[in-house]
């Protein structure tokens, strides 16, 4: 092999290894997804554990360098087999560890460092470590006078790979492969350039092969043993959408009645009744639909915005409750719309009208008409986006809203120090005279709390609810949200500023 075939081998192998770093940094945010969500924390997790893998690597692989030839190829074809193991194990380790590391109940950011680290920091190290190997072994080869350009070739290839492996992840494989079988490409691409580089001239040829090819179908097929045991390499989804894993969940046992739940992620979204399309059985749901219709009476035609569609729960009991409903659904995933239709009973109307679009960027469409409604049901992990909480975007829902218009929302949040949702009111102040806070009668320390922005105040303190036996929402009186306020210290969000992960269940 002439030292230009060399280098050319050497710079599809860096930039084929640097793509698919890439991509298991991409797609390691969507197999975590059922288990921990996606949330700032999970992405800043996942991206630090990384690029932590990438620097040790480096490191690695730049004492490497310094060996013999032989000895330097051999130690890059095996850390490329080696990483085919460790991207392949990790669809065995998610499900061996991520249960008992949730199970133990941590914080949010150790919970996600933890289980990052053990799925991805050793596959991340083993990529890492080809790249100066390579680079320096192409630096001995060159002459003189083109050292710089060798060096310039090498960190431009691996910075296209990075970018060609991202786009691709993001793009193309999670959407028709989905992240199991992704996962398993980037292994064999692993395994098969690790074979390439034992056979060559340089690290032994075909003799240094047979060994090394033995291992990793040893390694490889223990991995596949265990994974099978808990099936690992069974995607978790029924759906892998640009957004979203996405499940439906047969509950017909729990409600007597067909009746199916939709996960996105980890969490539930709504449940819905096959025959039943105006029994609401998740507390906050009722309440937003009681709380609606007590501000809206009988205006007809009633006009409704949602800010996310999930289940498609609410817009499906209005429409089926009033002739007169004109609904739009602002759902930024279409997968979720289609799951929704096929599986959840969604049917397609003139009533409800979905829109693939951010909800803010739907809203702020110019409308002949404002809305009687508008509800913000958008979440990411347990999550509201931080663009759906700002003043700027309140200021558009104000303008949206009819004379008598009711903005309603559901915040997750800490039931003793809520700082996010009085975070929240102080910022929506700015745009409505009047803003409740209805609380359930509930003891978990994390809850679900509703927030009405209204032009004139609800005529009760308490709402009991019909689908919910025994469930009550009260609406927190002035003296309280005044206690909780100097207590908690809430602050206007606004699109500059809006740390909306940080601010739930701060004391």
């Amino acid at each position: 092999m002439t030292s230009a075939a060399r280098n050319t081998l050497s710079l599809a192998v860096v930039g084929l290894s640097a793509a698919c770093g890439l991509v298991v940094e991409i797609v390691a945010g969507r197999l975590v997804a059922p288990y921990l969500g996606m949330s700032l924390y999970t992405w800043t997790a996942i991206i630090a554990v990384v690029l932590a893998g990438f620097s040790l690597g480096h490191w690695i692989g730049g004492l490497f360098a310094s060996r013999p030839t032989r000895t330097a190829i051999r130690s890059v074809a095996w850390s490329l087999l080696l990483a085919a193991v460790s991207t392949a194990a990790a669809l065995v380790s998610i499900r061996w560890f991520a249960p008992g590391i949730i199970a133990m109940e941590l914080p949010a950011v150790p919970t996600v460092l933890i289980v990052s680290t053990l799925l991805f920091f050793l596959p991340s190290v083993f990529v890492g470590i080809p790249s100066p190997v390579l680079t320096k072994l192409a630096l001995d080869r060159a002459e003189p006078h083109l050292v710089g350009r060798t060096i310039g070739a090498f960190y431009a290839v691996s910075a296209v790979g990075s970018i060609v492996g991202t786009l691709a992840a993001g793009f193309i494989f999670i959407s028709w492969l989905g992240s199991t079988m992704t996962l398993i490409v980037v292994a064999a691409s692993y395994l098969v350039m690790g074979l390439v580089l034992f056979a060559t001239k340089e690290a032994g040829g075909l003799t240094a092969f047979k060994a090394p090819l033995g291992v990793a179908v040893l390694c490889l097929a223990l991995v596949g043993y265990f994974g099978r045991q808990v099936l690992a390499f069974t995607d978790p989804c029924q759906v892998g959408s640009s957004y979203y894993c996405i499940r439906v969940v047969d509950v017909s046992v729990e409600f007597g009645a067909p009746a199916r739940a939709l996960i996105l992620d980890h969490l539930g979204h709504g449940i819905n009744l096959r025959d039943q399309p105006g029994k609401l059985v998740s507390p906050y749901v009722e309440l937003q639909d009681i709380l609606a219709h007590i501000h809206t009476g009988k205006t007809t035609p009633f006009r409704a915005f949602f800010v996310g569609g999930g289940a498609y729960t609410l817009p499906r009991a209005w429409a089926a409750a009033r002739a007169d409903a004109e609904i739009t659904v602002a759902e930024i995933d279409p997968a979720v719309t289609a799951t929704a239709t096929e599986l959840l009973w969604l049917v397609s109307s003139g009533r409800i009208t979905p829109v693939h679009q951010d909800a803010r960027v739907a809203l702020a469409r110019p409308r002949p008409r404002r809305f009687n409604v508008i509800v913000g049901d958008a979440f990411h992990d347990i999550v509201i986006p931080p663009h759906l909480v700002t003043r700027e975007f309140f200021a558009l829902v104000a303008s949206r809203l009819g004379d008598d218009g009711i903005y309603l929302m559901n915040v997750v949040d800490a039931r003793a120090h809520p700082r996010l949702a009085l975070s929240i009111i102080e910022t929506i102040r700015s745009a409505f005279a009047k803003v409740e806070l209805w609380q359930m009668n509930a003891t978990d320390a994390r809850t679900t709390f509703v927030l009405a922005a209204v032009r004139r105040p609800t005529p009760y303190d308490r709402l009991t609810l019909r689908s919910s036996p025994g469930v009550v929402f009260q609406r927190l009186d002035s003296a309280r949200l005044r206690q909780l306020r100097h207590a908690l210290h809430p602050i206007v969000l606004t699109d500059d500023f809006a740390p909306v992960d940080r601010l739930i269940g701060v004391e």
